[in-house]
């Protein structure tokens, strides 16, 4: 595998669904890959294991993609 990277994620939204994110930092190449990819990948949400391709990210959160990177999440809203 290659450099992990650590990236900012900025959403001009109140939040982004997991799967959201992983498709749009192009992890995946469809939503529907999110449920295969989080059971076959580990995935930790603020340092926590989470497998939910629902889950809300909001502004602040980390998550981190095992063998992929460490993505933050910020809000664009207010920043206009």
């Amino acid at each position: 595998m290659g450099e992990i990277v650590k990236k900012d994620v900025f959403i001009d939204t109140p939040y982004i669904t997991l799967g959201q994110m992983l498709k749009e930092e192009s992890i995946i190449a469809s939503g529907g890959q999110a449920k295969w990819f989080l059971r076959e990948t580990t995935v930790n949400v603020n340092d926590e294991p989470d497998n939910r391709r629902g889950r809300k990210l909001y502004d602040g959160d980390h998550v981190e993609v095992l063998d992929v990177g460490l993505f933050f999440i910020h809000s664009k809203q207010g920043n206009e």
